[in-house]
């Protein structure tokens, strides 16, 4: 099936300013306790290899980052209603990509507009593995600094680039936007459109990791507040669990009209009368 991708002038990204983000610390999720959660994967010879993060929002929709995606899909499949990457599962279902949507605002140099919308080729069987979430629109109320967030994926464990098999999930805290925009932390890159969040083990520490964060693998995956999504995750420092270099996320209920307009086009005639 012949993909229909719709990006914006922002696809031709060559300097990234850190790789996709995953999970330092945290613990392994239970078995399809967040049915939510999709695997973007590229083909890879025979097999396909994860490569970023998403979740379902609707039927036959999954949101993401644009810089997963930033020149179309080129092959890479959506994987929902899996806990393990590896193993079989009876609760697996895999898709193509109909559609490509990314935010037509994005930002190379800082991840601004850091949103995407995947539209599959079917829609997915609704079970206990697979089941949309609902994300954060327009006049709600989104975090607060030292508010208790939680986000999830198959993204590095370490700075190493070991990646888990299984689903890990972590629970990390919401940082000021005045911290995160001083110039030992992202200074200019930091804007209105952005969450920052991660947790400090405080000494003496007992924790395989100080800090608790997002590292490379699991960009657009989800970030969420009383269960509901309010972030994608999209970048961070170079290197992962940096006290001063926390996970970054997009925030979700600054784009509810652009989201609408993608997932829910009004026919020419409504716009004309409603103009």
């Amino acid at each position: 099936m012949v993909s229909k991708v719709l990006v914006g002038a922002a696809v031709f990204v060559v300097a990234l300013i850190s790789e996709s983000a995953g999970i330092i610390g945290g613990r392994e999720a239970a078995p399809h306790s967040r049915p939510y959660m999709a695997s973007i994967q590229v083909p890879e010879g025979e097999n396909l290899k994860h490569e970023c993060g998403g979740f379902v929002v609707a039927d036959q929709w999954v949101m993401t980052a644009v810089h997963c995606l930033p020149t179309g899909p080129n092959g890479r499949k959506v994987v929902l209603g899996v806990h393990s990457l590896s193993e079989p599962e009876e609760t697996k279902q895999i898709f193509d990509i109909l559609e490509l949507h990314n935010h037509q605002d994005f930002n190379p140099s800082n991840y601004d507009n850091d949103i995407a919308l995947i539209k599959l080729d079917r829609p997915f069987n609704i079970s206990e593995a697979v089941k949309a979430v609902e994300f954060l629109r327009a006049g709600g109320t989104n975090p607060e600094t030292g508010n208790e967030v939680e986000t999830a994926g198959w993204g590095s464990v370490d700075n190493l680039g070991a990646r888990p098999d299984k689903l890990k999930e972590v629970t990390v805290e919401v940082i000021s936007p005045a911290r995160c925009r001083r110039s030992d932390y992202f200074g200019r890159k930091f804007t209105t459109n952005m969450i920052c969040a991660h947790k400090v083990c405080a000494d003496p520490c007992n924790q395989p990791h100080k800090n608790e964060d997002s590292c490379d693998g699991d960009s657009g995956g989800p970030l969420l507040y009383n269960g509901v999504v309010v972030g994608i995750t999209s970048n961070g420092g170079k290197k992962c669990g940096q006290t001063k270099k926390p996970g970054i996320y997009t925030i979700i209920s600054h784009y509810t009209q652009w989201i609408d307009n993608i997932m829910n086009p009004q026919p020419a005639a409504a716009q004309d009368q409603s103009t």
